[in-house]
């Protein structure tokens, strides 16, 4: 597996929209790599670390 996930893989694993993931990054909330783009939309790529951490600390959150 890439260490490196788009948009759409990380909405399907968090099981939300491309566009809650895209906001969650322009909110900061979510940490992303931006890609050099030349169309309007920002290109994102999301660590998987990244990711294991933000489950991580919502699985813990909600065995609270």
């Amino acid at each position: 597996m890439s260490d490196l996930l788009t948009v759409s893989e990380v909405a399907d694993i968090l099981r939300v929209d491309d566009t809650t993931v895209r906001r969650w990054v322009k909110q900061g909330a979510l940490e992303a790599v931006v890609l050099p783009h030349v169309n309007t939309r920002q290109a994102y790529r999301i660590k998987r670390e990244t990711l294991n951490r933000v489950i991580g600390d919502t699985n813990q959150t909600a065995a609270k």
